[in-house]
């Protein structure tokens, strides 16, 4: 989703992230409430009136979602799991955790984390609409609130990967197996049958409304029941794939993958020169830089690409490199997906490997993918991953 959500604040910490896909689905929800629910809950208002209570009550909506993943994030930061961030899109929201629970009971306590706080909302929000003494506009919008945040919590609980059920189901066969990545193949494997279940569902009660033997209004929600059993399917085998990634890679050391004989560039070079002499010469993406047998930092084509070429001719390589950081470098004996999740995190296409403070080799996104290509676990790019 990156490069096209906005954050809008932080909480704990987290940044908050809306993408461009949940306007689409706060105008419908804006729309549907404003023309059909407030209405007929609350007859005699103005139209402005149920358009403005519409947008209040999206809002509303969506803070519920908000607070449906900061339940599982509250748990996650618990067992000091960073969360990169909270990105409320058209489906919901999602939470981004930088690394997968440590065991079985994390994973089961940081599931059932969002749908407790539903649950505990929508419980609350109805027992306030239920003492209340006259029909009012807030009585309205607390019990749709109410009966939003219950479903919520219930349609997450749908034993289906990567749904939080899923995930409760996993950490189950996780704690029963002892093996995470089967686990998560299993728990995804029931995601995709519920999506192709949900995708059903919907298209027989489209098909009921156009033959007449269903209510109309029910084609609408046949629609929504579609979108969401195709999103489900195709997440859960998203989550498939990965588990597919983190087994062919699990017995696998970076010193297995790297690249052995590596160009490294000098940083007194002129970065016309560097263009010349390496990144043309042997076409890759981005190269090492040492001085006396140590790294001292990487440079990139988008490093190159960020000068003007009029300054190619006057500009050293030490002047656009990126310096040295931990995070540019792995050990030889380090797990391969430990180091294919390092990129992934850091937005790195390759790490050098350096042992007893010397390169030795280098290991790339594309030459892990190259590996599970030929191992049959990818056919896409493995930074999907």
């Amino acid at each position: 989703m990156n490069g096209r959500d906005w954050q809008i604040g932080r909480i704990l910490g987290i940044p908050i992230k809306v993408h461009v896909s949940w306007f689409l689905i706060f105008g419908f929800v804006t729309w549907s409430l404003a023309t059909g629910y407030l209405p007929e809950s609350i007859p005699g208002l103005s139209v402005p009136r149920y358009w403005m209570m519409g947008g209040v009550a999206s809002l509303l909506l969506f803070g519920s979602v908000l607070l449906h993943e900061l339940g599982h994030s509250f748990v996650a930061l618990r067992y000091r799991i960073p969360i990169r961030q909270i990105t409320l899109f058209i489906f919901g929201g999602i939470a981004q955790m930088h690394r997968e629970p440590p065991g079985p009971r994390a994973e089961f306590l940081i599931a059932i984390g969002g749908p407790i706080v539903s649950f505990a909302l929508g419980g609350l929000l109805l027992g306030l609409v239920s003492v209340a003494q006259a029909r009012s506009g807030l009585v309205a919008l607390g019990f749709l609130l109410g009966a939003i945040n219950l479903q919520l919590g219930l349609f997450n609980l749908i034993p289906g990967f990567p749904l939080d059920g899923g995930r409760v189901l996993r950490a189950g066969l996780w704690a029963w197996s002892g093996d995470f990545d089967r686990a998560t193949r299993q728990a995804s494997i029931a995601g995709q049958g519920f999506g192709a279940a949900l995708v059903s569902l919907g298209m027989v009660l489209l098909l009921g409304a156009a033959t007449g033997t269903m209510p109309e209004p029910l084609a609408a929600n046949g629609g929504w029941i579609i979108l969401i059993g195709v999103f489900l399917f195709v997440a859960a085998r998203a989550s498939r794939r990965q588990a597919a990634i983190r087994s062919a890679l699990a017995r696998v050391a970076v010193g297995d993958l790297m690249v052995r004989d590596v160009a490294t560039v000098s940083p007194d070079l002129s970065v016309d020169e560097a263009v010349a002499q390496h990144f043309l010469r042997h076409g890759y993406e981005g190269f090492p830089v040492a001085e006396d047998g140590r790294v001292i930092g990487m440079v990139t084509i988008h490093d190159v690409q960020s000068l003007p070429q009029a300054l190619w001719k006057w500009r050293r390589v030490r002047d656009i490199m990126e310096p040295w950081s931990p995070a540019m470098g792995t050990a030889p004996d380090a797990p391969a997906l430990k180091a294919l999740e390092q990129m992934l995190r850091e937005g790195q296409g390759r790490l050098a490997v350096v042992q007893d403070g010397r390169l030795v080799g280098l290991i790339t996104r594309s030459g892990v993918n190259r590996f599970l290509q030929l191992r049959g676990g990818r056919r896409r790019s493995s930074a999907e991953f």
